[in-house]
């Protein structure tokens, strides 16, 4: 498995994007910092520079370098989540523009998952996290069902767990608004 880090690192230090397994689904990923990138991101999944993709980290800590103000409900949200739990937060920094809603906003999800949990420590930024699909094309649950063209269109496909069977969920997508307001987006 450290192999499989140290070589997504470098491409994505490159100004490259991976194709990686996550604590949801396999996801397109790449330096979430460069906007050259996100960039590339986006041709390849064919998906309108308008509609925001979040970013996987490794720790709440180093989501508040990337979010203006992080409010406190964020951190006991994250306590009670019983799985993956992506969280919109208003005033995003420090990101590739065209990650950015709108408004302004990012979703920032904390990783739990073994690799890449790893990835985001070793790399030490936030990743790009967006489904390994052509937009309005069903996500692949399993690498297996990942289209050729993406395959074909990443600069490294990880190793690890390419094999698996069991299928997993989108994460749940909470929006913290103004005063403490919580909106569920997808449970």
């Amino acid at each position: 498995m450290e192999d499989e880090i140290k070589k997504a690192c470098e491409v994505m230090q490159a100004g490259g994007i991976i194709l990686y397994p996550t604590d949801t689904i396999w996801g397109i990923g790449c330096d979430a910092t460069n906007e050259e990138a996100v960039k590339k991101v986006y041709a390849l999944k064919q998906r309108a520079d308008h509609k925001a993709m979040l970013v996987l980290t490794d720790s709440f800590v180093k989501v508040e370098r990337y979010v203006n103000d992080m409010p406190e409900i964020a951190w006991d949200l994250a306590e009670v989540a019983d799985r993956p739990l992506t969280i919109i937060y208003s005033g995003a920094r420090n990101l590739a523009p065209s990650l950015l809603g709108e408004d302004g906003s990012v979703g920032i999800r904390v990783t739990q998952e073994t690799f890449s949990r790893r990835l985001c420590e070793r790399f030490r930024k936030p990743i790009v996290s967006t489904s390994a699909n052509i937009s309005g094309q069903p996500s692949p649950a399993l690498f297996k069902e990942i289209s050729e063209e993406i395959k074909a269109g990443v600069d490294y496909i990880v190793n690890y767990r390419r094999d698996d069977t069991q299928k997993a969920k989108p994460s749940g997508i909470i929006k913290l608004g103004p005063g403490g307001e919580v909106k569920v987006i997808r449970e």
